[in-house]
This record gives C-alpha cells, sequence and structure tokens, in this order.
C-alpha cells in the first residue's frame, strides 16, 4: 500500500457508514484486508471501500456472508480490482438476482389468489389445490415456491 494513500478504520467507517465493529468482523471473516503500521493500527487501502460497498449490497439482496466470501476471493489480492474484475463477480450473481426478482414478481402477482397453499382462502383452494394436492411437492407455500398446480399429480378418491 502506498504511504498516505491508505484509511484508517475510523476514516473507512465514516466512509461508508458501517460500523468499525462490523469492519472488525469483516475482517476476521477474511473479507476485507488491512495491514499494520508501525504502531500497529490497522490501514486500509481505498480499495477496501468498494469491498465494503459490495458486502453491504450483496447482503441487502440476501447473499450470505459464505457467498460473499466466495465472489471477494475471486479479486486479485496483488492489485485494486478493476471494472472487468468486479464485472466477472457481476456476470456470477446476476443469474441469482435474475431468480429472485421473478420469484418476487410471482409473489406479487399472486397475492391476491391461493398463497399456494397455506390456506388463506378455503374458496380458491377447492379449485387451485383439491384436496391439498400441493403437499405432495413439500411443505410451505408451494405456488409460490414455483411449484404450478399442472406440476402436480391429481388426486384419485379420496383417503378416510
Amino acid at each position: 500500500m502506498p504511504l498516505g494513500r491508505e484509511l484508517t478504520i475510523g476514516q473507512l467507517s465514516a466512509r461508508t457508514g458501517i460500523a468499525v465493529s462490523a469492519i472488525r468482523y469483516y475482517e476476521v471473516q477474511g473479507l476485507i484486508r488491512a495491514e499494520r503500521n508501525a504502531g500497529g493500527h490497522r490501514r486500509f487501502a481505498r480499495s477496501e471501500i468498494r469491498r465494503l460497498s459490495f458486502i453491504q449490497i450483496a447482503q441487502q439482496f440476501g447473499f450470505s456472508l459464505e457467498r460473499i466470501r466466495a465472489e471477494l476471493a475471486r479479486l486479485p489480492e496483488s492489485r485494486t480490482p478493476t471494472r472487468e474484475d468486479w464485472a466477472g463477480i457481476a456476470g456470477t450473481i446476476r443469474a441469482d438476482l435474475d431468480r429472485q426478482i421473478a420469484a418476487l414478481e410471482a409473489m406479487r402477482d399472486n397475492l391476491d389468489g391461493c398463497i399456494g397453499c397455506g390456506c388463506l382462502s378455503l374458496e380458491s383452494c377447492a379449485l387451485y389445490n383439491a384436496e391439498d394436492k400441493a403437499a405432495q411437492r413439500g411443505t410451505g407455500p408451494r405456488y409460490l415456491m414455483g411449484d404450478r398446480s399442472s406440476d402436480v399429480p391429481e388426486t384419485v378418491g379420496t383417503e378416510g
């Protein structure tokens, strides 16, 4: 790190809005790196601002610290990451974000109907989820999780 270009942990906290304790935690977790000066104080490269920004955004979108660590591990340690380095990470998480968007759109579009099947509307369930056929696919709101009623075989007869 060139002398004078590094940031103290307080400066990094002020710049990113992330608490000093969280920055220390991310360092311990291997998500960011610091060097120590002669007095033993942490000094961070300015490029750690971008890493912390990525951590914040990725967490807001529900990515685990393990996943974030794996993505950040793809960045070079020997130099400041370039736009191309960051584009590589963006490309790998884009598909996950697209899946999340599709799931959110499906939930939004189906909130006024059967929650598939929780069961919020007994009248609708008689149509969409007769005899609780969605349960064959597993627990939870199956139709909002991506299952379709046409994917579930019709039940034959009644159990009793």
